[in-house]
């Protein structure tokens, strides 16, 4: 895989926390006391649109959460999931040895709501490595679908087999693969390290 030329990263679970997965909006549910069930039940309905790109935080907000009156506004809820984001200092700094080689367009495919997306890039600091986020929230559609993929490769002109994409999550890597990319599974930032030096026939050496 030393002919690699396009590089696509995952960003919640690879390059930072997952945005609004269910860890946490599990602690959204104890921090304001609301009913889980009956969250996780409308976060089902909502969250595909959402995420999308068809509708914004105030409508997913509406069908979730302040369907009925509460306790506590909408700003205070917000500034919850907009915390939630945390970036992983160790994987950025993985992608931004690779970027300074200057051989390879890095992008980002991911799953997110704008909102959250734009927030996570700023505040990760992404922008600087990746010439174009492949997001959900823009694209229409959300991983594992495969429609995500190929448009993404068709916005990026990439070719499968010269393109490699990193994710924390199988399901997301097997249909990547069958559309003919090379794929790593993340586990740590140790390791994706070490894993890129052997496909991109590479050395990274760290800080």
């Amino acid at each position: 895989m030393a002919d690699i030329q396009w590089i696509f990263f995952d960003i919640g679970g690879v390059l930072g926390t997952n945005g609004w997965d269910t860890a946490e909006r599990q602690r959204a549910v104890e921090k304001f006391g609301i009913d889980g069930e009956e969250f996780r039940l409308r976060h089902i309905e909502g969250v595909g649109p959402w995420e999308e790109g068809r509708i914004g935080i105030d409508e997913y907000l509406d069908l979730t959460i302040f369907y009925c009156p509460r306790n506590f506004t909408r700003e205070q809820f917000k500034e919850l999931m907009f915390a939630e984001s945390q970036p992983f200092p160790d994987s950025i700094a993985v992608a931004r040895e690779v970027a300074a080689l200057a051989r390879y367009t890095m992008m980002t495919l991911n799953n997110e709501a704008a909102e959250l997306n734009t927030y996570r890039i700023d505040t990760f600091g992404l922008d600087p490595i990746f010439e174009a986020f492949m997001s959900s929230c823009w694209l229409g559609s959300r991983k594992p679908m495969k429609k995500i993929y190929t448009d993404a490769l068709s916005i990026a002109q990439a070719v499968p087999t010269k393109t490699l994409f990193i994710d924390d999550r199988e399901r997301n890597l097997v249909p990547a693969r069958e559309l003919g990319l090379n794929t790593l599974l993340f586990q740590s930032a140790a390791q994706l390290r070490s894993d890129l030096n052997g496909i991109l026939e590479i050395q990274l050496k760290g800080v």
